[in-house]
């Protein structure tokens, strides 16, 4: 994690603080620029035509990701309005282009998105929109890419969407657990009660098991899909 720039490209608001929320907030104390992009609307999904949306909870949500982004500490949060969980409705090339300008104006070096067996479909088209907006040609930025898992959407695949989340990375968030906690907290639409996997307990419980994994308190867990160490200056 030596890089100083990072961007984290979700696919919905929230999934940016389940996936590493509490890795951004450690990586903002660490002194790095971390931003947050957020390429669905959220919530339409939720009605039968997507138009049948309440402009006000979709407002409202925006402002719960920026609230969010500032618990955590981030430097910019870039909100985009593609339709929710009907992004395989959408020209990859589209995705892709917007991932593209993020990146031509950041020029992050590390990147943390979706990993692509999750359960959401939209989860599955932002990395592969990811991959291919960081093909790694001659003096690209990117010199990193982790995928994160989502509760409620990697686990729910039941390992029968391929591939397999395996995680072989690991980040100690025991300062930074109440942190990702508290900016889930910001989501007003998207709180939730135990058992269900969103809710505060289950963050805990999920951060307190990776943790006992790989010997400390609390751990969020990535698997490496590309590093790509440059030759000495």
């Amino acid at each position: 994690m030596g890089a100083n720039s990072i961007l984290v490209i979700a696919a919905h608001p929230d999934d940016e603080v389940l996936g590493c929320g509490g890795t951004a907030a450690r990586l903002v104390r660490e002194g790095k620029e971390v931003r947050f992009a957020i390429m669905g609307e959220g919530v339409t999904s939720r009605h039968p035509q997507r138009d049948d949306a309440d402009r006000d909870v979709l407002n409202q949500l925006q402002r719960d990701a920026k609230a969010a982004a500032k618990v955590i500490g981030v430097k910019d949060v870039f909100l985009h309005q593609l339709p929710d969980n009907r992004l395989d409705t959408v020209p990859l090339l589209e995705v892709v282009k917007l991932i593209e300008d993020l990146i031509n104006r950041i020029k992050p070096e590390v990147i943390y998105t979706h990993h692509p067996g999750d359960l959401n479909v939209d989860h599955g088209v932002v990395f592969r929109a990811v991959l291919t907006a960081t093909r790694p040609v001659s003096n690209h930025s990117v010199r990193e890419i982790y995928s994160f898992e989502v509760p409620s959407s990697t686990e729910w695949a039941f390992q029968q969407v391929r591939p397999v989340f395996r995680p072989n990375v690991f980040v100690d968030i025991t300062d930074t657990l109440e942190t990702k906690v508290a900016a889930m907290e910001c989501y007003l639409s998207e709180a939730t009660k135990f058992p269900h996997p969103r809710s505060p307990e289950a963050l805990r419980a999920l951060a307190t098991r990776w943790g006992a994994t790989v010997g400390c308190q609390a751990a969020e867990a990535f698997e490496l899909v590309r590093s790509i160490r440059p030759r000495p200056d």
